[in-house]
């Protein structure tokens, strides 16, 4: 069969049997988000486009290549590539920094970058982030990677690498910069073509080039650690220090300067290399002018964006366990029209009980009916004829072992039995 519509080129469908682990995955990053006091908030897909040219950066490759941009009227609207701009514009529309500080927010969202579709990477793909205003202490930056390394330990993730490095402040950040543009300069004809745009614009960039001969001149070029001024170099031995008495394990990575010109200070990345080459699976860091940038009061801030597309592909390479599928609790067959409906009764009390009970929707035959209930993992199941509506008593049968029980054909009856499962079910594990 020829399909006449297929999905977009860089997305995907997200299937039963692997939805389930996006739930869990999403789960456990909020109620870890959660043990640290983190609220969760929700943002719109769509934002005026100059709130990501202004906070994101003119010269990045996200806002000169790779935003879903559109004119609708007289506005120029974007499609997020990121979640924290949308999120500071929340907070300042929203006046919620004039609240006990530090605020601490967590969100999940959908975000769209017409980018080159690899391993792990697509043009909409879902992010877990975080974003704190209002802490300005290495302790703040300590425990935004305290959550990043919870959430991937808790998933069953070992082998990850926790890199950072401090990309210095506004105070300093300019004599680095003028040393690396000298630098690279001195390299000119060895630059790829978009290494050459970005050395008069923003140096910077030229460290995050994947161009295998940029990088190998990035590996002798000047680092940011060397330049810092005094309070970026004691914010960054703070933070080490921190991390230290957390237990944390660390190496610093003079090149890491993330891809967003927002960053200042702390900047970090937690990689695996378990989707081939090094890939970063959470990176975040310091935004201490944004706030102001985007028209609020001077504000620290930090925070980062955890890829689930890519932690699930490097969860399931690394042989992380994934909670089981649900099963059904119950199915109810039937054998005529009148049984059907008391089978959909039952289902009904059942599942405002709590129960998944499923019954039959389609007009199966009995023995097509236990097939179902087969292929659907049921844990239990009767089937309702007309002996058993007439006597008000059906055989429930439990499918594990076969254990056969007469339960009345009566809703209560139904829940006490499955409840009476479930507790012998939970002591026996």
């Amino acid at each position: 069969m020829s399909l006449k519509y297929r999905s977009i080129r860089g997305t995907r469908d997200i299937l039963p049997g692997q939805s389930e682990k996006w739930r869990y995955v999403e789960r456990v990053a909020l109620e870890t988000a959660a043990t640290y006091g983190i609220r969760q908030i929700r943002i719109p897909t769509i934002e005026k486009t100059e709130l990501f040219t202004r906070s994101v950066g003119e010269t990045t490759d996200v806002v000169q290549k790779e935003m879903y941009t559109f004119e609708k009227g007289r506005e120029s609207i974007t499609l997020r590539p990121e979640g924290t701009a949308g999120t500071v514009r929340a907070v300042l529309e929203n006046s919620m920094l004039s609240d006990t500080l530090p605020l601490k927010l967590c969100y999940i969202v959908s975000c769209f970058r017409h980018d080159n579709p690899q391993a792990g990477r697509y043009r909409e793909f879902t992010q877990f982030g975080i974003e704190c205003f209002g802490n300005s202490l290495p302790t703040a930056d300590a425990e935004v990677i305290g959550v990043a390394y919870d959430i991937l330990t808790r998933l069953g993730l070992s082998e990850i690498s926790l890199e950072i490095n401090s990309i210095g402040c506004p105070k300093c950040r300019p004599a680095y910069q003028q040393a690396l543009k000298a630098y690279f300069e001195s390299q000119k004809d060895k630059l790829c073509k978009t290494c050459l745009e970005r050395l008069e614009r923003n140096p910077l960039r030229l460290l995050d080039c994947k161009e295998e001969g940029c990088k190998a001149l990035a590996a002798d070029a000047p680092k940011s650690i060397d330049y810092l001024c005094d309070e970026c170099a004691d914010h960054f031995a703070g933070l080490k220090k921190r991390l230290d008495s957390m237990g944390l394990n660390y190496r610093v990575n003079p090149f890491i300067v993330r891809g967003l010109d927002y960053y200042t200070k702390t900047v970090f990345e937690f990689v695996s290399d378990k989707i081939g080459a090094q890939a970063t699976v959470c990176g975040g860091g310091r935004y201490d002018g944004l706030v102001e940038e985007l028209g609020g009061p001077p504000t620290p801030a930090l925070g980062f964006g955890m890829g689930l597309d890519r932690l699930l592909l490097v969860m399931e390479n690394s042989g992380c366990e994934f909670p089981p599928l649900p099963g059904c609790d119950l199915y109810i067959g039937s054998m005529g029209e009148d049984e059907n409906v008391k089978a959909l009764t039952l289902a009904t009390h059942l599942r405002r009980e709590g129960f998944t009970v499923l019954c039959d929707t389609v007009g199966r035959s009995v023995k097509a009916q236990m097939r179902y209930a087969d292929k659907q993992n049921a844990a239990h199941s009767c089937i309702i004829g007309s002996n058993e509506l007439q006597q008000g008593v059906v055989t429930i049968k439990r499918m594990s072992d076969g254990q056969q029980t007469q339960v009345a054909l009566d809703g209560e009856a139904f829940s006490r039995y499955l409840y009476g499962e479930k507790a012998e079910e939970i002591a026996r594990t």
